[in-house]
């Protein structure tokens, strides 16, 4: 899937309509905050984010996906106007992967998608954290459990995630809110405990492996 963020809907549309004719899943967005909202239900392969954006603009939503730990590997492409020399730097500065100077051509923009995904999916490829039958699969955001699928939202993949990628280490509540919901929670740790509890039920016999660390919160212990 590969998510096009783009205000003026004629453009948008031949986007679309150019990246689903050559193959790609593609869906559209306004503005940042469909994107954001889509963000926390699906992970793209990529996203091409124009800079102009009414609300948060396209830098400040590179930004916002480059300090959170669940979207800073998701490639991104920034659309640029023309001549927008300081918006192209700044982009690539806050890690974009690629730029496209407006107006562009639709197979330059299916070019620079295309040698995109090449360079980034063997990156993203390595990325499985396992414990002894169970994977998870960065790339793919797929969770399986001795080869069965495991359906998982979107919080509950990252707690697994975090808690996979430092075993025994063990994690306030305050510390997974911050690192898994990026926001200031109003202090309702209530929402790691019910998280923590559904994501322990979906694991099945690897639900053990998550321990409550009395008066700290949970750290993920290895089966011996």
């Amino acid at each position: 899937m590969i998510y096009c963020v783009e205000d003026d809907a004629s453009i948008r549309e031949i986007e679309l309509y150019t990246l689903r004719s050559t193959g790609f899943e593609a869906q559209g967005f306004e503005d940042g905050e469909g994107f954001l909202a889509a963000l926390g239900s699906q992970i793209p392969e990529l996203v091409i984010l124009d800079v102009m954006l009414p609300g948060m603009d396209g830098v400040e939503l590179l930004r916002h996906m480059k300090a959170d730990p669940g979207f800073r590997d998701i490639p991104v492409i920034m659309a640029t106007a023309k001549g927008a020399e300081y918006d192209k730097i700044q982009s690539l500065d806050l890690g974009a992967d690629d730029h496209l100077v407006k107006p562009f051509g639709m197979m330059e923009l299916v070019s620079r998608v295309k040698a995109v995904l090449r360079r980034c999916r063997p990156r993203r490829d390595q990325e499985v954290l396992t414990a002894g039958g169970l994977a998870v699969d960065l790339a793919e955001h797929t969770v399986t459990a001795d080869g069965e699928q495991i359906a998982l939202t979107f919080k509950e993949f990252e707690l697994l995630r975090l808690f996979l990628s430092a075993p025994g280490r063990a994690f306030t509540r305050e510390k997974l809110l911050d690192a898994v919901w990026d926001c200031d929670h109003f202090g309702e740790t209530r929402t790691v405990d019910m998280h923590i509890r559904t994501l322990r039920q979906k694991l099945g016999g690897y639900g053990a492996m998550i321990k409550t660390v009395r008066n700290v919160g949970y750290r993920w212990e290895m089966m011996s």
